[in-house]
């Protein structure tokens, strides 16, 4: 293995010890030493609270026009927001899967059932591909912010929207957002997606007119060559999943709206009642803003934590050497091949690493078994199927109480009392579009392993 930044790799495990963890694709944790506190970690984003308003704002202003195109969509009056579970079946099987207990709650933010395109991808992709438009509308004359947005949905916008495209690099889920919400408006869309994106997701796509290109390598390829068809195309609009803050911000909106959801169920978040909250992690942009709005609304009572495939620890590597995008997993030998499609991202982004890196508590990462045997637990206490991507979020708690996440709990004021009244939340990020055959074999995957 050649070097890496002008450092032998002997010299990065002697200055980091836990990536010959990592490069040995086993399961492991770490967790931030240098986090700050929530006010103090906020002002490093460069974004603020008012910021994300603006977003929410400007999603309250479409949503009678996504009620409008999308049926599933009417049962929220276009706001799409998804359910908040407990699972306490599920946490009883975790606790005998795993052989510990798991003090508190465990519930379960189904983003897997978010309309349109299912995930977590609905929030950020959706979002920018709605800002765009609303910037074309507006300078055209075609609406005005105080107008009803279902005007939208005219032969008149679909021809004016019809000149534009919109493009991104995707292995899936961003891909069937963006690219459902542009054909739905009328743009030309164009979806490059890696070699790890599963067919049915390049063919509903397709079915719904958007042009798939596909790739042999993987999302860090598919990301620069839609890049790189933009910039010769002055009409085309490229979503950079790795550098957006548009998506970012349509991911933090869910931090006020999981408030109201928790308060709903007059569940307390506070300082002796914590919220951990557990983030499947790709490239980064999902997790990163979701996390932004949590801090933004619940300050130092939400410890937010990524979880990582084995074979794709991508933000992990970054943040723990301070590199950031500057290294990829396949610098060091780990290879890129993971089950969690979604997750498969070798190069962090930028943006997230860098400017949430005081925010994050912690990492941890999770093998292609153990995603198929929780899906296959879940499944079957809680009848609630996901995909393999999602499932890393469960296997959290066991990282967060065990002997490695010691000093953590310590210097973070997680003491066993509260601990005994925490809320553990598991992010769901797909699954409700899963093809019936598809999840099955998840499932079956998972029953085959435990």
């Amino acid at each position: 293995m050649s070097e890496i930044l002008g450092k032998d790799i002997s010299k990065w495990v002697e200055e980091y010890p836990k990536i010959e963890t990592l490069i040995n694709t086993e399961e492991t944790d770490w967790f931030n030493p240098q986090t700050k506190s929530a006010q103090e970690g906020l002002e490093e984003v460069g974004l603020t609270s008012a910021d994300i308003e603006d977003a929410r704002d400007r999603l309250k202003r479409w949503a009678p026009y996504l009620a409008e195109v999308f049926p599933e969509a009417k049962r929220t009056a276009g706001i799409l927001e998804s359910p908040l579970a407990c699972v306490p079946d599920f946490k009883a099987e975790l606790e005998k899967h795993y052989g510990i207990e798991i003090p508190g709650q465990l519930w379960a933010k189904l983003d897997s059932h978010l309309p349109i395109s299912g995930s977590i991808k609905a929030r950020g992709g959706v979002y920018e591909v709605l800002k765009h438009a609303e910037e074309i509308a507006l300078a055209a004359g075609l609406i005005t912010l105080e107008d009803d947005y279902r005007k939208l949905n005219t032969k008149e916008a679909k021809e004016l929207f019809g000149k534009y495209k919109v493009a991104v690099g995707s292995t899936g889920n961003l891909g069937l957002s963006i690219g459902i919400m542009s054909a739905q408006l009328g743009f030309q869309a164009f979806v490059h997606m890696s070699s790890d994106a599963r067919q049915w997701k390049k063919d509903k796509l397709r079915s719904h007119g958007v042009t798939v290109v596909e790739y042999e390598s993987d999302y860090s390829v598919a990301v620069a060559e839609g890049r790189k068809q933009s910039e010769s195309d002055e009409t085309m609009y490229f979503v950079d999943d790795e550098n957006s803050t548009s998506l970012f911000l349509g991911y933090a909106v869910s931090g006020a709206r999981l408030a109201g959801q928790f308060k709903a169920y007059d569940v307390r978040v506070d300082e002796d009642h914590p919220l951990i909250v557990y983030l499947p992690c790709g490239v980064g942009g999902g997790p990163g803003g979701v996390a932004f709005g949590l801090k933004s609304v619940f300050g130092d009572n939400v410890r937010c934590i990524f979880a990582e495939p084995t074979h794709c620890p991508s933000m992990m590597l970054g943040v723990m050497t301070g590199e950031h995008d500057n290294v990829a997993v396949q610098d060091f030998g780990i290879d890129n091949i993971t089950a969690a499609d979604g997750l498969a991202c070798g190069r962090p982004s930028a943006f997230v690493g860098r400017h949430m890196q005081y925010l994050i508590d912690g990492y941890y990462t999770v093998e292609d078994p153990q995603m198929y045997r929780l899906v296959a637990l879940l499944a079957d206490t809680e009848n609630l199927r996901i995909e393999p991507s999602s499932a890393t979020a469960f296997a959290g708690p066991a990282h967060l109480i065990g002997d490695s996440a010691r000093q953590y709990r310590e210097r973070s004021g997680l003491t066993d009392e509260r601990l005994a009244n925490a809320i553990h939340l598991g992010w769901v990020t797909g699954g409700s579009m899963v093809p019936a055959a598809e999840m099955d074999s998840y499932i079956a995957k998972g029953h085959s392993y435990l």
